[in-house]
């Protein structure tokens, strides 16, 4: 991987100063003993505050800007070079678009965003921050950014053509969606924003080794002043997300350096439809210990000057710093859109009147910093090795199609495997427990073994102000499922988080790229769905999508279900298979307390994202207790229990249908029908094996669950019996399942919609009778 020679020059220190009437940039070359104490020690220099600019103003630089009388003559040498070398690296950027304009233009390449117009302020920020050492979470037109980072045009160009040795995806993803392993830029994805709950989560990682130093050796690439940054474009700050983000990071004084790259549209929509007032910044203004920064982001100096500031704020931990930077966007939105059609062209000759990157070769050439002979010397060696880069891609093969189904879960840790069955035999011991003790239990035992092990969600911890912890009872969840874990582990790794679904599973997501392990808890399924973005385009896809480069290993906790009487449409809701479709993510359905125990440490323990569904009816019946199991009891993913052995028909079911159907078989034994009842327990994936053999066995099967019949989990059991197994069947397979309706306050209402005792034993008449 090349990285540009300036780039490694780390004698080159910026210092910015401020005049009443003028700004001055001064370089100096710092000794190698100052150099070596700042590696490992924070900068204590005061930010200083930069006057914000007006949307559309331009400054010029005079000669003020780098002044020969602050910068002795042999150090201007090296100012030169960096300087020079910023714009190199602009050109390169916008080199780099014009090319992939002209390979899609030739159908070479199947899609294009630029990032031209926000070269400045992306190069000032790849200077200011350390690739490998601090994180990133771009966007889309961070190309320059990726760039000064260290990706080189070649890494860049492959993933335009999709080739299989693209660094960002392994051809899996657009171009512009940027991830670089080694440079520590996190796997990025199309929805605008999801990335801002990541970077605070990745920043948070950080904040809790200083709370719990032993997690330093758990942590990847823990530095005690790694700064955290994502960027935005101005329309995405309409996210909700967004609000949540700067919530948490100033909450917590959190690292994170927010680059707003204001280009005034988001695609169509100019940012004074998008925003009130039309500058965002305005509206963040009353965040507590955010340091605020607005600078024109085409201005290359005074983008450096700002990124510096805003950087050196969040690495002496003061809290985060949010940088409004006014860039333009002179290419459409991307090549599937044409601004022509809603921008005047007066407004876009007036923008290209701020083009950076010829800004900055003027200024170069009226400095004297080089002639124009010299720069056009840049653009042909830049040229020429984007155009062989370009070549190059083009050879470079594509992925082989054997490989589309790989990474969709980890291929180091498989929660089916023996190695995650320890069920047989297990010791029980004590008095019997609920669901709800032998879930506490497991947390307990899993978070004294593993340090990594975070445990937050809405009202999980006992106190949240720990002056009263000892005072009181303490909460411990809505279903005292978490009691008593921060009382133990302390407020560090058990904590509340604001009631924000998208927040926690966000922020999850991000603290599990860095090597921890959140289980976190969403207070009931019906609510969950604010975090659906998160859990559907982010946390299942993460692996995937940067070809096994990032990994988001976690668990969700989900109260579910209804039968509670008073639960209604908001507290009672199962509605598995939307997320039972989701490739990448496990979901798991405990029946019994045992079950619960052992399933839940198998998901803390593997290497994939884990949605663990708790039916809270189940949460404290008599009738599904067990004794403890030991602190090593694992039930692997994948393998049903056979609850119930018969001979003349099955019933495949989870979840509460397991204990409604075993009532109803006990029935039907009266009248001479053998039941046999398969508790899946676990729903991705679940046991083809134990259905084929239970079908081959009976001939007639049932498939029950609580979610609603239509397009329900059951479906597609149900087809892949009638498909596979069709020679076996001797009658048709029956559902028995919830009303395609929703479930309702009054309980004459709910019982008429949640399948009860009575069908199911209906079903098993009908079918025995066939």
């Amino acid at each position: 991987m090349d990285t540009p020679e300036w780039q490694k020059n780390t004698a080159l220190h910026w210092l910015v100063t401020m005049n009443t009437d003028t700004k001055v940039l001064k370089l100096v070359r710092k000794s190698s003993e100052e150099e070596d104490h700042n590696e490992t020690t924070r900068s204590t220099s005061p930010p200083v505050q930069l006057a914000a600019l007006p949307a559309a103003e331009t400054r010029s630089f005079g000669r003020s800007a780098i002044d020969e009388r602050d910068v002795p003559l042999d150090h201007m040498d090296a100012g030169r070079d960096a300087l020079v070398d910023m714009y190199r690296t602009m050109y390169m950027s916008r080199k780099l678009d014009d090319k992939e304009i002209q390979l899609k233009g030739q159908n070479r390449i199947y899609f294009q965003i630029s990032g031209a117009g926000h070269e400045a302020i992306l190069v000032a920020a790849g200077v200011s921050l350390k690739a490998g050492y601090d994180w990133f979470y771009p966007y889309y037109r961070d190309r320059a950014l990726c760039l000064q980072l260290g990706m080189t045009p070649l890494e860049q160009l492959l993933s335009s053509v999709g080739a299989e040795a693209d660094p960002n995806s392994h051809g899996r993803q657009m171009p512009s969606h940027w991830g670089h392993k080694k440079l520590n830029i996190v796997s990025q994805s199309s929805p605008t924003g999801t990335q801002l709950l990541q970077a605070v989560g990745c920043a948070e990682a950080s904040y809790r080794v200083e709370l719990v130093p032993e997690l330093k050796r758990v942590v990847k690439n823990f530095h005690d002043d790694e700064v955290a940054y994502v960027s935005l474009g101005d329309g995405t700050s309409s996210e909700g997300e967004f609000w949540e983000a700067l919530n948490t990071a100033t909450n917590l004084k959190l690292p994170v350096v927010f680059l707003l790259e204001d280009n005034g549209y988001a695609i169509s929509v100019p940012v004074e439809v998008q925003t009130a007032g039309g500058d965002v910044s305005r509206l963040i203004e009353g965040f507590p210990s955010l340091y605020m920064q607005k600078c024109d982001g085409t201005d290359m100096l005074e983008s450096l000057a700002t990124m510096r500031r805003a950087v050196d704020y969040c690495r002496q931990r003061k809290g985060p710093a949010f940088v409004h930077a006014k860039v333009i966007r002179p290419y459409s939105h991307s090549l599937s859109d044409d601004e022509k059609l809603y921008r005047a062209d007066e407004e876009r000759a007036l923008e290209a009147e701020r083009d950076p990157v010829k800004r900055f070769g003027a200024y170069l050439i009226s400095e004297h910093l080089i002639d124009q002979n010299g720069l056009q010397k840049i653009k042909d060696e830049v040229d020429q090795i984007v155009n062989e880069a370009a070549d190059q891609a083009l050879a470079s093969p594509q992925p082989s199609v054997e490989t589309v189904t790989k990474f969709v879960f980890s291929p180091d840790v498989d929660p089916t495997s023996k190695a995650f069955d320890t069920e047989e035999g297990a010791e029980l011991s004590g008095n019997a427990g609920t669901m709800v003790d032998l879930i506490n239990r497991c947390l307990h035992t899993e978070m004294a073994r593993d340090p990594r092990i975070v445990v937050f969600g809405e009202d999980v911890a006992d106190c949240s102000r720990d002056q009263y912890l000892n005072n009181v009872k303490g909460k411990g969840g809505v279903f005292k499922v978490t009691a008593n874990l921060q009382r133990r582990f302390g407020s560090a790794r058990v904590f509340n988080s604001p009631l924000a679904e998208a927040n926690i599973v966000g922020r999850a997501i991000g603290l599990a790229t860095r090597g921890l392990k959140p289980v976190v808890e969403i207070q009931f399924f019906d609510y969950i769905w604010p975090a659906m973005h998160q859990i559907r385009n982010e946390l299942a896809l993460l692996r995937w999508r940067s070809g096994n480069e990032w990994k988001a290993p976690l668990v969700i906790r989900v109260p579910v279900g209804g039968y509670l009487k008073g639960g209604a449409v908001y507290h009672s809701q199962s509605g598995v298979s939307t997320f039972t479709q989701i490739p990448g993510l496990r979901v798991i359905y405990p029946s019994n307390a045992l079950d619960a125990n052992g399933l839940l440490r198998t998901a803390i323990r593997c290497d994939d994202p884990v949605l663990f569904l708790e039916h809270k009816h189940l949460y404290r019946q008599a009738y599904n207790k067990s004794q403890y199991p030991p602190d090593e009891f694992m039930i692997p993913f994948g393998k049903a229990k056979r609850v119930k052995e018969g001979s003349n028909l099955s019933i495949i079911t989870y979840g509460a249908l397991v204990q409604r159907s075993l009532v109803a078989a006990k029935q039907a034994e009266q009248d001479g029908i053998s039941v046999e009842i398969i508790d899946l327990r676990s729903l991705v994936p679940y046991d083809w094996n134990a259905i084929v053999a239970s079908v081959k066995k009976t001939n007639r099967v049932i498939v029950a669950h609580e979610d609603s019949l239509s397009f329900g989990y059951g479906a597609e059991i149900a087809a892949r019996i009638s498909s596979e197994l069709f020679e076996h069947l001797d009658a048709p397979v029956k559902r028995v399942c919830a009303l395609d309706t929703f479930v309702a306050y009054a309980p004459v209402l709910e019982d008429a919609i949640l399948p009860q005792v009575t069908d199911v034993a209906k079903a098993i008449a009908e079918l025995n009778a066939y």
